[in-house]
């Protein structure tokens, strides 16, 4: 975006999403109830952004005349696409990236995420994907016993040891994260987006997974705890591993990353690009119990995860529980419109095959003005980030043609 920004003479703003960060509409009793948090949904933050967007042309020098494009990554890059559908006469285009607006129920296989990250691990390492799915019984083997629990943690440098089976079940599912954001952020060169990590990091974990043939449940899991290390102690500062976290504070439950922006302007005036920051709060959790129903699932064969259905029932349970409140799994394709978004026009849909949100975002064209860019060896929303000399050719492409959809859209917008 930075680049583009200087390239075409763009403001870019980031805008805040409400109820994360500092926008708390009703302060340190925004997360007090349901009542409360009945105003955070997409849709109010859309209206917020348009708001914002005709607040900045009203009192910004130049601005009143300059064309907005929305960007954005990941639930930004959804929310930047819907702002296109919904609010066509405040943004003339849109990029969503890595944006997985048919990550909803009917629309694609709950399975198709869980077959991605394990596909990451497969082509990077040999026997990668097959030990990974080997570990998770090797864990329960080791969990069944107070000295297997002990050696576990010690072998892992736990924060708090293991205390029993109970704890072993919730040490898979933090080992399960950990893989799934190696495959959101396996990029080719060093980052810290969610961790300080090297570039190509799961070809890195998997040089400690490579195992050919069947070993000891111990000699497994040392090499697993060694992986996982890559993860949260690359850097070698961090004592003992927590497994209450699976990334830094720039991430929000369930990996999202709220992130929208607008963009340039029309040639009679500076051009704007409107932006979301990165959040953590506990609100990120009660979108997803209200109208970003994602279902996940796995089956252990065709990716290396335990087998788990999607059940809906138990998820809406575990929401009012939580949070007081049950979803509403087809409220984001009555609203957007799911599949049948051909009436729209100029958003630019970009997946890189290494993120695990592909599966739910748009791969092909469906109109002229509504299309699909492909990023090979792409991993989350890689288009967005700097330019780096690292950066596979694909990645670079994708970005000059996602500045010639730009140009186009500004060159239509000053015929208006």
């Amino acid at each position: 975006m930075w680049d583009v920004q200087e390239e075409l003479g763009a403001m870019l703003v980031f805008a805040e999403h409400r109820y994360y960060g500092e926008s708390l509409p009703f302060g340190q009793d925004s997360y007090s109830d349901s009542k409360h948090l009945n105003y955070l949904t997409s849709e109010q933050a859309l209206a917020d952004f348009a708001v914002l967007i005709q607040n900045l042309k009203q009192t910004v020098p130049g601005a009143a005349d300059s064309p907005v494009i929305a960007v954005g990554g990941s639930y930004g890059g959804m929310l930047a696409a819907w702002f296109r559908m919904k609010y066509p006469h405040v943004v003339i285009g849109a990029l969503a990236s890595s944006a997985p607006i048919w990550q909803f129920p009917g629309l694609v296989p709950c399975g198709e995420f869980s077959r991605v990250v394990t596909r990451d691990f497969s082509r990077s390492g040999v026997n990668c994907d097959v030990n990974i799915r080997r570990s998770w019984k090797a864990i329960d083997n080791m969990t069944s016993t107070d000295a297997g629990l002990r050696w576990l943690s010690g072998e892992f440098s736990l924060c708090s040891p293991l205390k029993d089976k109970v704890d072993g079940v919730l040490f898979k599912s933090w080992l399960q994260e950990t893989w799934v954001n190696l495959a959101m952020v396996d990029y080719p060169y060093p980052s810290d987006f969610l961790q300080p990590l090297p570039g190509w990091p799961i070809q890195v974990v998997c040089k400690s997974l490579a195992f050919r043939s069947a070993v000891s449940d111990q000699q497994l899991l040392r090499g697993v705890a060694q992986a996982a290390k890559v993860y949260y102690n690359f850097t070698g500062g961090s004592s003992c591993l927590n497994t209450s976290e699976t990334a830094t504070g720039s991430l929000g439950i369930r990996g999202w990353f709220y992130q929208l922006s607008g963009s340039p302007g029309r040639s009679s005036g500076p051009p704007t690009v409107v932006a979301a920051c990165p959040l953590r709060a506990p609100s990120a959790g009660l979108q997803a119990c209200t109208e970003m129903v994602m279902p996940m699932c796995s089956d252990g064969v065709q990716d290396m995860f335990e087998p788990q259905e999607w059940d809906f029932q138990a998820f809406s349970d575990m929401c009012k529980a939580t949070f007081g409140v049950r979803p509403r799994p087809a409220w984001a394709h009555a609203v957007y419109g799911g599949k049948d978004i051909g009436s729209h026009s100029n958003i630019v849909f970009s997946n890189g095959d290494l993120d695990p949100w592909s599966a739910g975002g748009v791969a092909v064209n469906i109109s002229d003005s509504l299309v699909s860019i492909l990023i090979r060896d792409g991993a989350h929303h890689l288009d967005l980030r700097y330019a780096n000399a690292q950066d596979p050719p694909s990645v670079r492409a994708a970005r000059a043609l996602e500045l010639q959809y730009f140009q186009q859209w500004i060159k239509q917008a000053s015929w208006r």
